[in-house]
């Protein structure tokens, strides 16, 4: 909303113009530039986007110094330990947490759609067997608006409603024949009677051969992972999601762009990374090396997990997410294992070493994550599909305010050209 106050752009003693200031709900307040140009001829520049609201949003809020997450205004940490995914699922869609008869009813519609349509199947044998997982799942996730064409009129609430379901249900069905696929076992079919990632993880992990009962711990133990990734504010792979839909692109196409920018190694392969560096150093002996590459400013070497863009202290998925890792490690009796060794004793000299206190680089979520999927037997190529897993009900419940917003307009981002100016073709260029 706007207030009375206003930024004056100065030059020497001129006013050239002034812009609107905008506070939101609580967070920083914002100065609207939409006029800027118009006004002065001028841009702003601001690569990254680190410094510009490009929307606004209800969703979800984050104070990156304080350590704070919120979901519709409900901290992480709450959600994590009172709440099932499937809630979390409906309190980002549809903006407060469901009574009984409401989360019955949206877990049945999930449960309903979680079929794939069979011709999907055929997709899959055109990959190579080695093919990534996510490389899959961008070309499978975008190919689903050639079979669920039906509700895709992105103008009408219900039809966005369905498309919503469709995703948040079907996009584990994906996955786990992503991964059956690249191991060469039978896709499983999902079972109406199992809870969503109950499902989920019988379809990763049974075979036709023998019945499946998934450990209560372990399902929790995802659930969590699914929860602290749901949503996540304007990251990289939302802002595209967004970005995409703004052009009138549909939810399926839409999802697909988030898949393929979640995809890269500083945004969702992040988790995958952590496994690989614990593969590399791979011994307790080795930590000491490591640490002092870390700390040496000319060595390429960086300690993955450690840090984040946006939390300055502490991030708050983190602590809930030790806590998960911990009573994994604990249930499946891996806590004398070789790798979760040298996993634990990284996090303790990292949390004791003066030089990553002093940068307040503490474990963070993909730390954590990343050693707890290990643990669960899922091979560190499907890291990156999970975590999309998780974060697609964001992607839709940003791809659904956005289309829903009077203000919303295509993104067409403007550029500090630094090419050359206009000249002229040389008539002989023999």
């Amino acid at each position: 909303m706007t207030d009375s106050r206003s930024l004056k752009l100065t030059n020497d003693s001129d006013t050239l113009c002034e812009l609107p200031v905008l506070s939101g709900t609580t967070g920083p307040d914002v100065v609207d530039v939409q006029s800027l140009y118009s006004k002065t001829g001028m841009f702003t520049y601001d690569p990254g986007f680190t410094s510009t609201a490009s929307c606004r949003s209800s969703i979800t809020y984050i104070d990156g110094e304080a350590g704070v997450l919120l979901y519709r205004g409900y901290p992480i940490e709450q959600l994590a330990e009172q709440c099932t995914f499937v809630e979390v699922c409906y309190l980002l869609l549809y903006s407060e947490l469901p009574n009984n008869a409401e989360l019955k009813e949206f877990a049945n519609n999930i449960t309903m759609h979680t079929m794939v349509h069979d011709q999907v199947n055929n997709f899959f044998r055109g990959f190579r067997r080695d093919a990534h997982p996510m490389a899959i799942m961008v070309g499978v996730v975008g190919a689903l608006s050639a079979f669920y064409h039906d509700a895709m009129d992105i103008h009408s609430k219900e039809d966005r409603r369905i498309c919503a379901i469709r995703l948040v249900a079907k996009v584990p069905t994906i996955v786990a024949m992503c991964h059956k696929y690249s191991t060469g076992s039978p896709f499983m079919y999902p079972q109406n009677k199992l809870g969503y990632v109950e499902n989920f993880m019988r379809m990763m992990q049974a075979t036709p051969c023998d019945d499946y009962e998934a450990n209560p711990v372990l399902v929790k133990a995802l659930d969590r992972i699914l929860i602290l990734h749901a949503d996540h504010e304007q990251n990289a792979s939302t802002s595209t999601v967004r970005l995409a839909g703004s052009s009138g692109a549909n939810p399926f196409a839409c999802i697909t762009a988030g898949i393929a920018c979640l995809w890269g190694a500083a945004h969702g392969g992040a988790n995958e990374a952590v496994l690989n560096m614990l593969l590399e150093i791979d011994n307790v002996s080795r930590i000491g090396l490591y640490i002092d590459k870390a700390k040496d400013k000319n060595d390429p070497f960086r300690l993955m997990g450690f840090g984040h863009r946006v939390y300055k202290n502490h991030d708050p998925r983190a602590k809930l997410m030790r806590e998960t890792c911990h009573e994994v490690l604990n249930e499946l009796g891996l806590r004398d294992d070789k790798m979760f060794k040298l996993a634990l004793e990284l996090e303790r000299i990292a949390l004791e070493d003066e030089y990553f206190i002093a940068k307040k680089l503490y474990p963070n979520v993909d730390f954590y994550s990343g050693i707890v999927l290990h643990a669960l037997g899922i091979p560190s190529k499907m890291f990156t599909a999970i975590f999309a897993m998780g974060r697609t009900i964001g992607w839709v419940s940003h791809w659904d305010e956005m289309i829903a917003d009077p203000d919303q307009k295509i993104g067409r981002p403007r550029q500090l050209y630094t090419g050359q100016t206009r000249r002229d073709v040389p008539p002989n260029r023999g």
